[in-house]
């Protein structure tokens, strides 16, 4: 054993010997209703590798209050910043109830949430939505398509970056390219699964690879995407058991 290795007794420090450099947290995996030991588990063990953790769809919702504040709490005592999904904004939006949505998130000390109009009509402006979540301390991040509405055309490419330049504008945070949980017949993936990478150098050109998110459930899209862009690319909807397989890619 080399004297260098002997002065290198841990992971971290091994791993840097080996050249590999340090990259900020890319990655941001999404919690579709675990139970609170999971979560708990899996923020201590990669909550360094997380840029953001998205507490997906309703089901933080639905679940027991506590169980849902516990993992709040786990994701705070590792700094690992939060986001909840497009779906509740949704909702909250077609009801007319974005302020006490808002109100929700930021009492629950969440710091973000994501807009979407993946099921509903956006009647705001992206300017009032940016606004009003500002004015209670949280910060937006869009989501880009719908979630019915197939695999994007060339227009519809064209039509959700001018949107999506719009909602940078307004001061939204990042731009979230839709893929579902199936990465199939749904944004840049085909019936078959096959990433549209012309469509995704289009989007990442025009909002900056700092600030484009793309979704990629599943090894397939994931492992697309890192070997089209490298390890700079931001990738989200990633299984929190997933999150090292895709860290060590």
């Amino acid at each position: 054993m080399t004297e260098t290795l002997k002065q290198r007794a841990t992971t971290r420090d091994f791993v840097k010997s080996l050249g590999v450099p340090d990259l900020p947290p890319l990655t941001s995996p999404f919690d579709p209703g675990y139970d609170v030991a999971t979560v708990v588990s899996h923020i201590e063990q990669s909550g360094g590798l997380i840029s953001r953790l998205k507490l997906s769809m309703c089901c933080w919702l639905i679940a027991d209050e506590a169980a849902t504040r516990a993992k709040i709490a786990a994701a705070k005592r590792h700094h690992v910043p939060l986001v909840t999904g497009g779906g509740p904004f949704e909702i909250a939006k077609d009801r007319g109830r974005l302020e006490d949505y808002f109100e929700l998130c930021a009492g629950l000390g969440i710091d973000r949430i994501e807009a979407g109009h993946g099921f509903t009509e956006m009647r705001h402006t992206p300017g009032q939505i940016v606004r009003l979540a500002e004015s209670f301390g949280l910060s937006v991040q869009m989501e880009l398509g719908e979630k019915h509405g197939g695999a994007f055309t060339d227009r519809v490419v064209a039509e959700l970056i001018s949107m999506g330049l719009d909602w940078l504008d307004a001061g939204a945070e990042c731009i979230v390219v839709e893929a579902r949980e199936s990465a199939q017949q749904v944004g840049l993936f085909d019936d078959s699964g096959h990433l549209n990478f012309d469509a995704a150098e289009a989007f990442a050109q025009a909002f900056g690879m700092g600030r484009t998110v793309f979704e990629a459930p599943n090894k397939r899209s994931q492992f697309d995407f890192l070997n089209h862009f490298g390890n700079e690319v931001h990738l989200s909807n990633v299984r929190l058991e997933e999150l090292l397989r895709v860290e060590i890619y």
